[in-house]
């Protein structure tokens, strides 16, 4: 479903500091951007921002960036990060949004960045043949990804889609990237569905399987 432009969110989005105006002036120094030195990790996709929102506030000695290219949807995310956190007394300084084109994300990230952790969560699957580069976790992007991702930094995904999840696979083998955990049903898994997403919910209540994998960046892979 096609969201509805929403004039507000890119005047309200300028108005607050959970928003990032010019990511590309941050590139080789995203931790100074944040009050508290911490752990940076990564969500590529952010949406609504239901999932980055939940983890940030379970996770305050992290520090959170989270990228799409919709204002939005980010204007979404935003209040919902602002309601996630004031309802505990809080204040969000450990999360920062930023709308920028993730095929061209070394731009903004560089070597210097160290992010430890990257959540690609339920992207456009791009099943047709000649748009499947566009794909997050296709190896032209895993590629770019390297630059930042620490070694034994790890990729967490998740996809309701089959083809997608099984043609990542082999992107992340092809990549250098070892299989820490892998389900077919996350629902079952041995690691939590926690946080859900609103597309997470979805699919579950379809009946759909949930697919999910940790990928870790291998040090000795030589491509």
């Amino acid at each position: 479903m096609r969201l509805r432009r929403k004039p507000w969110a890119r005047p309200e989005l300028s108005q607050s500091s959970l928003f990032i105006e010019d990511p590309t002036s941050l590139v080789g120094r995203w931790n100074s951007a944040f009050p508290t030195p911490g752990p940076l990790h990564l969500e590529l996709g952010c949406g609504k921002g239901e999932f980055i929102a939940q983890i940030a506030l379970k996770n305050p000695s992290v520090n959170y960036l989270a990228i799409d290219i919709k204002d939005e949807v980010l204007g979404l995310a935003k209040r919902r990060i602002e309601t996630e956190f004031r309802d505990v007394g809080c204040e969000p300084k450990n999360v920062l949004l930023a709308s920028f084109d993730i095929g061209r994300i070394p731009l903004i990230l560089s070597t210097k960045d160290r992010v430890e952790r990257i959540y690609i969560n339920f992207p456009n699957p791009w099943p047709k043949g000649h748009h499947k580069k566009r794909r997050l976790t296709h190896p032209v992007q895993l590629e770019k990804y390297n630059d930042f991702l620490i070694p034994k930094g790890e990729i967490w995904f998740k996809t309701d889609d089959d083809e997608l999840f099984w043609d990542t696979l082999r992107y992340l083998y092809r990549g250098g990237f070892v299989i820490k955990s892998l389900t077919c049903d996350l629902e079952k898994g041995i690691y939590s569905p926690e946080p859900r997403t609103e597309h997470q919910r979805f699919f579950v209540q379809k009946g759909v399987k949930i697919k999910f994998l940790i990928a870790v960046k291998n040090v000795k892979f030589t491509p």
